[in-house]
């Protein structure tokens, strides 16, 4: 099942599979000013690795490694377990770093008697502008463009224009997650593309014109300028990669690697 979720938090993020996708809705502004239109959006998914201590020395390195003329060219975003986010925030705060911070899961509700579960009001009293939601893989051949698609119109079925067009849209191939594969630029420039002419008929061109939309699944240094170069992709969301201060600092300067 897909599941797009209404809340009071600064963003939601609704993943999707085949490829999966992350629909993320996120601020209007950054940093006192407007985020420009297709801005782009490197973010580091740490899925269930290192402890909060880790967590802070790892947005820390990478604060350091990353000068102002990048975060100028780029939002820089770590998505860090649950338990390391107040770690972060604090250091992040603390300091005044460019680096956007969020969650990796969502519940549907508010509050209520759900074990084990975190809320959209929760995340914001911690500041996150990202969260993950709604996880799961399927294994599909063929189609995967069009399943891809449908998988979009159900998601955003309902939402009204004005919200789609604050949102980001990650597009995963389930077989490129963690296994070292990767896809082609043409592949994510096809998926990607696919992805903004379907937000345009139902929504409209200037609605698909303001979706930032990433690619994501195995993103590593030798791979993300082909991939940035394409004219539909906004960005990416990085996996293991994102776990290297260095590797991920390297990857959001995407722009003075070599294409070829």
């Amino acid at each position: 099942m897909v599941r797009i979720i209404a809340s009071r938090q600064a963003v939601l993020t609704v993943r999707l599979a085949s490829g999966d996708l992350v629909v993320t809705v996120r601020n209007i502004r950054r940093h006192g000013r407007f985020v420009k239109a297709r801005f782009p959006l490197m973010a580091g998914n740490w899925k269930m690795h290192g402890d909060h201590l880790q967590a802070v020395a790892q947005v820390q390195k990478l604060a350091s490694a990353l000068s102002a003329k990048d975060f100028d060219c780029s939002e820089v975003a770590v998505l860090p377990p649950f338990t390391s986010l107040r770690g972060v925030q604090t250091l992040v705060d603390g300091d005044k770093l460019r680096i956007a911070y969020g969650a990796q899961d969502l519940s549907p509700h508010d509050s209520g008697a759900y074990t084990g579960e975190v809320s959209g009001p929760m995340l914001a009293e911690l500041g996150c502008r990202y969260v993950l939601a709604g996880h799961f893989e399927v294994r599909q051949s063929g189609q995967h463009v069009a399943y891809t698609l449908g998988q979009l119109d159900g998601s955003l079925d309902g939402v009204p224009a004005p919200a789609v067009a604050s949102l980001v849209i990650a597009y995963e191939p389930v077989w490129a997650i963690g296994t070292g594969e990767v896809a082609t630029a043409e592949d994510a420039q096809e998926a990607a593309s696919a992805i903004r002419s379907q937000i345009s008929v139902v929504h409209g061109p200037e609605t698909a014109g303001s979706v930032r939309i990433l690619y994501g699944g195995s993103v590593k240094v030798s791979n993300i300028a082909p991939i940035m170069a394409q004219p539909d992709v906004d960005g990416a969301l990085v996996g293991g990669a994102s776990l290297d201060a260095g590797q991920f600092a390297q990857i959001c300067r995407y722009r003075e690697l070599s294409v070829s």
